[in-house]
């Protein structure tokens, strides 16, 4: 009898030993569902005119106005909007962590909500203008050309302003 115990109780032993050994070796992520969830902020994203692609530096996006929620950073990010035919603009965003104490929880808000980028029209590039060229100066005619021939036809209905004058 005195051998079914000892056996029995190196059993226990060796059972508990792997057990015990089994919780020492758990991963560390099997530790992360007690650990809650990283906060999240909703972000609304407004601009003017609306319909801008609205783009965070975190990844998420949408086209204005909507909101969009993202985790809470621990450093500023920056919102891109871009719409054709318009600048593009981006805003910095800063996040307030408020951490709380026994009576409030803790809290994270953004700077600023909503984020609001006027979008400025995209000024049409000047037209390239081709550079002007000179006009060749027309041959003078020859010195020996009779004067009537520069003079009007008698039966002109325009009279020579000219006359009298010489």
């Amino acid at each position: 009898m005195r051998r079914v115990i000892s056996f029995s109780l190196a059993g226990v032993s060796v059972l508990g030993a792997t057990s015990l050994a089994g919780c020492s070796s758990m991963s560390s992520t099997s530790w992360n569902m007690f650990k809650s969830a990283p906060p999240t902020v909703q972000v609304r994203l407004e601009s003017n005119p609306a319909g801008a692609d609205a783009t965070t530096s975190l990844g998420q996006g949408c086209k204005t106005p909507c909101s969009v929620s993202v985790p809470a950073p621990d450093v500023p990010f920056t919102v891109a909007f871009a719409l054709p035919k318009y600048q593009p603009v981006s805003v910095p965003v800063n996040v307030i962590k408020n951490p709380g104490d026994f009576t409030t929880p803790a809290s994270v808000t953004t700077d600023p909500n909503p984020v609001f980028a006027e979008l400025q029209p995209a000024v049409p590039p000047k037209p390239v203008r081709k550079p002007h060229r000179l006009k060749k100066p027309k041959p003078a005619a020859p010195a020996t050309a009779p004067a009537a021939a520069a003079a009007p036809a008698a039966g002109s209905s325009f009279p020579d302003p000219n006359t009298g004058k010489r």
